[in-house]
């Protein structure tokens, strides 16, 4: 629609807690009561103290940007086609959906790095498997891995802190979910969207598993829908943002909620982002936790008042199939292309076939 605005929303109001009093130890009590009210209310928070080097942040916005300003051919070379049922490598903009409508964003999908003589590789369990990194900038791959393996940890370290502010024993995530995280980590480019022009860069979602924990630029958009109606998150240099996910929600019976959130850059320059999402295991069946649900809620079916009308409470399997169904919407062409050319059954049995298709080892780097 011709002069098609966003309405301003007032900033809101993240409760910002520091990890620095954990990293090395137990969870004090005052930070697993202020990160349980936070979970509880607004669902997003911002977290400080958290240990991640600043050069390393610096370091991989530069190579990230360094990266998208390459030619789209050149960057097709890693597309994610070429990762197969692994869902790893580049996508252009457009070509992501939410809620069927097209993300105005591009994206490098990259996973833990597994071998192709993996046991799950060679089951042909999905987004499993090598990561697909460019030939330039050089440095990409090797400080997207590091990065990864830093930021795992802080969201290892938020879960002991939301353990403990449900009550529970600060291992349980550890021991019940998270022992063997499925790890996905995106790098996103919005665009500037032009004045006029109506839509979002990324429309109203949630996440699905545990907890996201977002890196961003200074340029701001992200919003979150509270109880009042949509607020802006500020960016903050020295914070990661975390939002909780789906399964978060319906482990304890929405006592802490999976809350929707939207992006729409509003500069005149590219907004980069750096989600990292610390799911549970891709075989782990997440089912309320006694005493934490309240039995009421979890029955209750409340997929009318989700985004995608669908409820986190009304269905049953692992997670790997929750997420699944979730992804394929995402990219239904290539679900067709890659999972259903000769029918999903979950990674139980080989898929050896497809061996040829899939292109190096890890950390492949894929010339055309």
């Amino acid at each position: 629609m011709e002069g098609w605005q966003t309405a301003p929303v007032p900033p809101a109001t993240v409760p910002v807690l520091d990890l620095s009093g954990c990293l090395g130890g137990p969870v004090p009590d005052d930070l697993a009561r202020a990160a349980d009210e936070a979970c509880r209310s607004l669902g997003f928070f911002s977290i400080v103290g958290h240990g991640v080097p600043d050069e390393l942040r610096t370091r991989l916005d530069r190579l990230a940007r360094a990266f998208f300003a390459r030619p789209d051919d050149e960057k097709a070379r890693i597309a994610m086609a070429r990762g197969g049922r692994a869902w790893r490598g580049w996508f252009p903009v457009g070509a992501e959906l939410t809620a069927g409508t097209p993300d105005r964003k591009e994206g490098l999908y990259v996973g833990t790095e597994l071998p192709d003589d993996d046991p799950r590789v060679v089951a042909g369990v999905p987004l499993h498997g090598p990561n697909l990194f460019p030939d330039e900038p050089a440095d990409l791959g090797p400080t997207v891995r590091t990065y990864v393996d830093a930021v795992t940890a802080v969201g290892q370290t938020v879960l002991r802190v939301l353990a403990r502010g449900l009550g529970l024993d600060e291992g349980w995530f550890a021991e019940h979910l998270t022992a063997d995280p499925l790890v996905l980590f995106r790098i996103f480019r919005y665009p500037p969207v032009p004045a006029g022009t109506e839509g979002w860069s990324v429309g109203e979602h949630t996440d699905y598993g545990l907890i996201t924990v977002l890196g961003q630029d200074g340029s701001g958009g992200l919003e979150v829908r509270g109880p009042d109606g949509w607020l802006a998150v500020p960016p903050r240099p020295d914070a990661f943002v975390v939002n909780l996910g789906d399964m978060l929600e319906r482990m304890t019976g929405g006592a802490y909620r999976s809350t929707p959130h939207r992006v729409r850059n509003p500069g005149a320059t590219d907004r980069l982002s750096f989600p990292l999402f610390l799911d549970p295991a891709w075989d782990a069946e997440v089912r309320p936790v006694p005493g934490l649900a309240d039995p009421a809620l979890v029955a209750a079916d409340d997929g009318a008042d989700r985004w995608d009308g669908r409820s986190v409470h009304g269905w049953a399997g692992t997670y790997g199939d929750y997420l699944i169904d979730k992804v394929s919407a995402v990219f239904p062409g290539l679900r067709a292309e890659v999972l259903d050319d000769d029918g999903f059954d979950g990674g139980r049995r080989s898929v050896a076939d497809r061996r040829g298709r899939r292109p190096g080892g890890p950390g492949a780097r894929v010339r055309a």
